[in-house]
């Protein structure tokens, strides 16, 4: 028995390195995890919390309020809090409302807002009141003029758009990679089955199971929680749909070569992850570097959270979400037809 098993091992561990591929991208991947988490979240410009700042009027007039401003630019040094300017009092309170910001404060008037269903707000709140210099009487709280939307009702479209990302890339590329490596592919290519059609039925199989679960999810959910989708049922199931093709469409452009599924795996973790995080699904990027908040635009995940929340949360409609929609379809048409012109059934010898 020893023996057996040591040979499985021998055969095993030889298979992995002699797939250059994959052994490459072990080595590789946890670097780049690495550098790309210490260039955006190094030390010193983490950032847990983000206060929106009003400038209403020039910077000269806080001389009018020199207590006010004297708190506040104590208030301003606390580390791991990102303060983000607005030129308007409505611009703000809208930042606020949809959970970017977590707090909004005027130090010209002595005014601040926080939404109460927000956590972080919450602790933010309690930074500001505590601070050695601010005490709770001495600024107003304002309430939000707007319709507070909860935190939860806010984070859950983006979670939903996570389950589909994930769904869509593994569900379809992973095993793709998988029938090719285990010969599936080469017996299917002496079919008659040609290869729209057997990318359209991945599609269509996939589609139908994404879509089935995230409807099972949202109802379980909305009955648990209550959830309320303020924008039409039609318009949210289109977002879903478009964001799951596009997805889709994206795993088989990953799969339409690789024969080697730890390549393949490691492909997918580097284009989901990013997604993951710069999406939107977790916190907002207000207040980011610009290079990230563009990068963030050209991934297809963001335009499904984006149009959802929309959809959902403040009830926009078709031209409201429309250059989402537009993003998404020619996204899916551009995947589609590069993984269609680059598929093969077979390995390379």
């Amino acid at each position: 028995m020893i023996r057996r098993l040591c040979a499985l091992i021998s055969s095993r561990t030889k298979e992995f390195y002699r797939d250059r591929s994959a052994l490459g991208w072990n080595l590789l991947f946890p670097f780049m995890v690495i550098f790309g988490f210490s260039l955006i979240f190094n030390q010193d410009k983490q950032v847990l919390y983000k206060v929106g700042v009003l400038k209403e009027t020039s910077v000269k007039s806080l001389s009018a309020e020199p207590e006010f401003a004297r708190r506040y630019e104590h208030f301003r040094k606390t580390r791991f809090i990102e303060f983000v300017d607005f030129n308007s009092l409505e611009r703000g309170m809208n930042r606020l409302e949809h959970h970017r910001i977590d707090f909004l404060v005027n130090p010209e008037k002595g005014e601040y807002w926080v939404s109460k269903t927000s956590p972080k707000g919450y602790i933010v709140e309690r930074l500001f009141q505590s601070s050695a210099e601010i005490g709770p009487g001495h600024y107003t709280r304002r309430d939000i003029t707007g319709r507070e939307i909860p935190y939860v009702e806010w984070l859950f479209p983006g979670i939903l758009g996570m389950n589909i990302m994930f769904s869509s890339l593994f569900g379809v590329g992973y095993v793709v990679v998988r029938y090719r490596k285990n010969g599936v592919l080469k017996r299917f290519s002496v079919t008659p089955v040609r290869t729209f059609e057997f990318l359209t039925a991945q599609i269509v199989s996939r589609m139908a199971v994404i879509l089935l679960t995230t409807f099972i999810v949202y109802a379980g959910c909305a009955l648990i929680y209550g959830f309320q989708c303020r924008g039409s049922y039609l318009n949210l199931f289109l977002s879903f749909a478009l964001g799951g093709f596009s997805m889709v469409s994206l795993g088989l452009l990953v799969a339409a070569r690789s024969s080697s599924e730890e390549f393949a795996g490691g492909i997918l973790n580097i284009i989901s992850w990013p997604m993951m995080f710069l999406s939107e699904v977790w916190f907002s990027l207000e207040g980011a570097h610009p290079w990230v908040t563009s990068f963030s635009k050209i991934l297809p995940l963001t335009h499904m959270i984006d149009s959802s929340r929309m959809i959902m949360n403040d009830g926009a409609g078709l031209l409201e979400v429309r250059e989402h929609f537009i993003t998404l379809a020619a996204m899916s048409i551009i995947f589609i037809t590069l993984g269609s012109l680059m598929f093969k059934w077979q390995k390379d010898s």
